[in-house]
């Protein structure tokens, strides 16, 4: 969707601000980013509780939470998580950030989703169990052979039933986050979309007619 207007969008995480200007994107940390320093309105999405009170202080940040109908999803569910669903009609959202987060849209109806280990964490667990399984996972495995070394082993572990779950939906898969490349290995025909959860602010931002 191309932009009629010049937007100003930023979706919070744990970790940054991932900030949409006009097209072009970029990331500031929320340990040393002022957020004060932007001056024109912006709409945000935010998942993170302490900087979400932060900007319920700023005038021009508004909060693309308000404008969503969310009758179709649960209370607890991320904003994030909706704003990408919100972008497709017949999708698996597979957002792989710091966990990854997996939903089904089937004719622009939500019809749930899970949370699975991000990849960080998976590997930290590993490690934690014993420094023999200190290993970085092998995105380029076959997952229809079982493995016969550690690396592989581990990585079948944590690859294989959520490759197995996704693709059971019979549905195109879209990757996002910041590990959706290593994904891309393992859900071949899935398509990359960096910017899905700006998409589906735009799309919210459209329907409520705020510009």
């Amino acid at each position: 969707m191309e932009d009629t207007v010049k937007l100003l969008l930023c979706d919070v995480g744990n970790s940054s601000y991932h900030i949409y200007d006009a097209g072009d994107t970029y990331k500031k940390s929320v340990t040393s980013f002022n957020p004060a320093t932007i001056t024109e309105k912006i709409y945000y999405s935010s998942v993170n509780q302490k900087v979400s009170k932060m900007l319920e202080k700023l005038d021009n940040w508004i909060d693309i939470a308000a404008y969503v109908d969310k009758t179709q999803y649960y209370e607890s569910m991320g904003i994030d998580r909706i704003c990408a669903v919100q972008a497709l009609k017949s999708a698996v959202v597979v957002d792989a950030g710091s966990a990854i987060t997996v939903d089904i849209v089937r004719e622009k109806q939500f019809e749930g989703g899970f949370i699975y280990p991000g990849v960080d964490a998976m590997q930290e667990t590993y490690k934690n169990i014993s420094p023999v399984l200190d290993y970085s996972f092998n995105f380029d495995l076959d997952l229809d052979i079982m493995p016969k070394n550690s690396q592989d082993a581990i990585s079948y572990g944590f690859l294989k039933p959520l490759y197995s779950e996704v693709v059971s939906q019979n549905l195109p898969i879209v990757l996002t986050g910041g590990n959706a490349i290593e994904l891309q290995k393992i859900f071949k025909n899935a398509i990359v979309n960096e910017n899905l959860i700006f998409d589906g602010m735009k799309k919210i931002i459209k329907k409520a007619q705020l510009c």
